[in-house]
Formats: C-alpha cells, structure tokens, sequence
C-alpha cells in the first residue's frame, strides 16, 4: 500500500517547505533560549561576586532582616496568660526595628520602634532590649 504512493513534485515541494520552516522555527528557539540562560548565568556570577558580610563564607544578604527575637510577658500585674510581646526584626549591621504590643483588658497599644546600630532615638523598654538580646543568639 505504501509503494503505491506516489507524490506530485508540487506536494513534495510544500511538504519540504513547511519541514524547513520547522526546523528554522526550532533553531530560533534554541537560539533564544540559550540567549536567556547566558543572561542568567551572568546574573548568578553578578550575584555570586557581591560582597557577603557576617562571618566568612556565609553567603547571605547582609541587608536582610534575618535576626529576630521575641519576648512574651504580662504588661500588667492583673493580666495573666503573658499576651503582650516585644518582637525585633534587625539586619547584620543591626537596622531594623522593635515591635512592641502592650495588651490591657480594655485596650491593647502597638508601638514600632527604627533601630540603627541596634539602637533606638525613641527610649527601649527592658522587654524590648531583651529582644534584641534574644535576637543576637
């Protein structure tokens, strides 16, 4: 059955055509993505050359806030269940923030606190400096 078929030279023609388009198709593909994957590359090179900070060889982003602390405790002397909190959110060189909530039985008050250099313009609570503290560990 196949010996039978027979194919005009016309046929033949778009049939090659439309292979050869094909396969230029997929070359230009190819062609972009290897274009992409070079980009990507240098941007892992880049990324890899930059300066790390911490200790050597830690290869982390020494901007990001990576150090947090948490300190639950009882705001009140009537208050049980230690359902206030100081939280501190810092980077390496010890900027970020103190997050404080003072929880009442009527009220509950939230502070926030800039840290630069792991300290504050605005006055830290002994319950904030212990998350900084915890923070370090």
């Amino acid at each position: 059955m196949l010996h039978d078929l027979r194919l005009d030279f016309d046929t033949l023609e778009v049939v090659t055509l439309g292979a050869a388009f094909g396969v230029g198709l997929c070359l230009l593909l190819v062609l972009l993505a290897l274009g992409r994957v070079r980009a990507l590359g240098k941007q892992v090179r880049r990324l890899a050359a930059a300066p790390r900070g911490g200790s050597a060889g830690a290869g982390h982003d020494t901007s990001a806030l990576r150090h947090v602390g948490l300190v639950r405790y009882d705001a009140f002397a009537d208050m049980g269940g230690r359902m206030s909190f100081s939280v501190a959110i810092y980077d390496d060189g010890g900027n970020g923030l103190v997050l404080s909530s003072i929880n009442g039985r009527s009220e509950t008050r939230t502070y926030a606190k800039p840290l630069t250099d792991l300290r504050s313009e605005h006055p830290l609570s002994p319950e904030e400096e212990q998350a900084i503290e915890t923070a370090r560990r």
